[in-house]
């Protein structure tokens, strides 16, 4: 067993740590060209089906507080096939949401320096970062989660001085461009759906259940704050760079050159505010790959433990902090990923693979007896049907792909169950 040593405090920053990046810094330019001026509302409606998910992956993590997740989970209240496909589902879908946050860095930071974001300069930095964190989280998560507090304060205060600087301009009439207005339904759902991967931070958390002190009473907790934070946060910056530049300019900066954000700040033309901005965008995805190669690793550490995932993967270090060979699996996993180097496409298959993957979180969350729960039944049973009922809006070739990713998961699975008999 792991050390627990992340109180409520620890906990928070973790969860804000690994939403706050991506997600808000090039997710919601994403949301924005699919569903126009709706993005906003679609923010709304995702984190709702994030609330109920989060909700349940907390009463899911206080009642079984290891290391895993839903795989965890699953093979507690499910089956274990459905069990390895959460796994396997984690960490398909965490992996492609790594390598998104290691080339966005990659974005943010070819653009501070004026450098043109091309294929051959942006991959390379996006591996050398993917490196660099990966030795981190192999120190251990102590020195990792220190390291995530200085990252989410500068990336919280950066955001709050963009909101404030972009509403700050805004009146009532010219507010109302911000209606839901000219977007249809599948365009809505569409970004909502997209939208969704960028809250979804909050489960590591719920992962790092072996690592938290006093489990039933800190991760419920620690996923309220962190949801309610990450809400207002959300909301506030699309509706000012709407409001700034338009829904239609703010969806094409992400295929123009990257560094949406930071691009609608210069707008503003008020100093220090880009400047800011791009140093908050820049923590915030290391951040997120920070957390996110925790994460991974400790699904990938409960896989190995149970022989669905090479018993290798389950080595710890002397002192027992890190689940070392994991991280560096993982980490390579991620480096490769970068390759592809391109966002979009990284970002729609973590979409498809991470509904699905809370679609069964509360499936699990279903199944928990009276007395270890802390919300009604209605609570998994809305995140189980939102989550269902957003997974199928991303492009049809991802999630075909991703049911056949499913499938060959399966496979492996069971030729691997027959080799350990």
């Amino acid at each position: 067993m792991l050390r627990r040593q992340v109180g409520l405090t620890g906990a928070v920053l973790m969860g804000l740590g690994s939403i706050l990046g991506t997600g808000v810094f090039v997710s919601l330019a994403t949301a924005a060209g699919i569903a126009g001026t709706a993005v906003v509302s679609a923010c709304v409606v995702a984190g709702l089906v994030a609330g109920c998910n989060g909700l349940s992956a907390a009463e899911l993590a206080a009642a079984h507080p290891v290391s895993g997740g839903t795989y965890e989970y699953g093979q507690r209240f499910l089956t274990r096939p459905v069990a390895f496909t959460a796994g396997w589902l984690f960490l398909l879908a965490k992996s492609a949401s790594a390598a998104t946050a290691a080339l966005g860095f990659a974005a943010y930071v070819l653009h501070a320096c004026d450098v043109k974001a091309t294929y051959g300069v942006r991959v390379p930095l996006a591996v050398g970062v993917t490196v660099v964190m990966t030795a981190l989280t192999a120190a251990g998560v102590k020195r990792s989660n220190a390291a995530n507090g200085v990252i989410v304060l500068v990336t919280v205060g950066a955001l709050v001085a963009f909101a404030v600087a972009a509403l700050g301009r805004a009146s009532a009439p010219s507010m109302a461009a911000l209606l839901p207005t000219g977007a249809t339904a599948s365009a809505f759902l569409h970004g909502a759906a997209l939208l969704f991967v960028a809250y979804t931070g909050y489960g590591r958390v719920a992962t790092l259940g072996e690592e938290v002190e006093d489990p039933r009473r800190t991760i419920p907790r620690a996923m309220v704050v962190t949801l309610a934070i990450t809400a207002a946060l959300y909301v506030a910056v699309a509706a000012g760079a709407v409001f700034t530049v338009g829904a239609a300019a703010f969806g094409g900066m992400v295929s123009s050159g990257g560094a949406p954000l930071t691009r609608v700040a210069e707008r503003l033309k008020l100093p220090g505010v880009a400047w800011l901005l791009a140093a908050g965008a820049m923590t915030a995805m290391v951040g997120v790959l920070l957390n996110l190669l925790l994460g991974l690793s400790r699904v990938l550490l409960a896989m190995a433990r149970r022989g669905d995932m090479p018993h290798g993967a389950a080595r710890l270090n002397e002192a027992r902090t890190t689940p070392y060979v994991a991280v560096i699996a993982m980490g390579a996993v991620v480096a490769g990923l970068t390759l592809l180097g391109d966002v979009k496409t990284a970002w729609s298959f973590s979409a498809f693979m991470v509904l699905i993957y809370y679609a069964l979180t509360n499936l699990a969350a279903l199944r928990l007896p009276r007395g270890e729960r802390f919300y009604p039944r209605v609570v998994p049973a809305a995140g189980l049907v939102g989550c269902l009922g957003l997974a199928f809006w991303v492009d049809a070739w991802v999630w075909m792909t991703g049911v056949a990713l499913i499938a060959v998961g399966l496979v492996w699975h069971a030729v691997a169950r027959r080799l350990a008999v």
